[in-house]
């Protein structure tokens, strides 16, 4: 008896992850994204919404001018010329109340530029003004 019991489920457990497989498979990618209400993992590309917001948690920075970039490394210039012993990155960026991801891409247009040097090694590299 147990075992007519344990066959029927298998076959109802079966027939039903079957059919849940087909609606995927016949669903096109926006309809799963939109089911899903979850925004996590890569949209998809064509005509989305706007550019995402530069300060939101997580996520990427929005692609940024080079007369955005070079308007944040005027600012990072100006503070570490104000400083004799130079500042690292975190101070640079607690300072300015830059975004985490936007000070790697300043500075390094900064050093290559050679409107900064820099001194030190990982998080404990000093940059100042050249």
């Amino acid at each position: 008896m147990t075992t007519s019991l344990r066959s029927q489920l298998n076959d109802l457990a079966s027939s039903f992850a079957d059919g849940v497989l087909a609606a995927i498979r016949a669903a096109s990618l926006e309809e799963l994204t939109a089911e899903s209400g979850a925004r996590g993992g890569r949209a998809p590309r064509g005509g989305g919404g706007g550019q995402p917001d530069p300060l939101r948690k997580g996520g990427r920075l929005a692609r940024r001018s080079q007369e955005q970039i070079d308007a944040a490394l005027g600012k990072v210039v100006a503070l570490v010329k104000s400083k004799k012993d130079g500042l690292r990155s975190e101070e640079i960026r607690a300072a300015l109340k830059l975004d985490r991801r936007e000070v790697p891409r300043v500075l390094k247009e900064g050093l290559r530029t050679k409107k900064l040097r820099a001194k030190g090694q990982k998080r404990a590299t000093v940059y100042r003004a050249a």
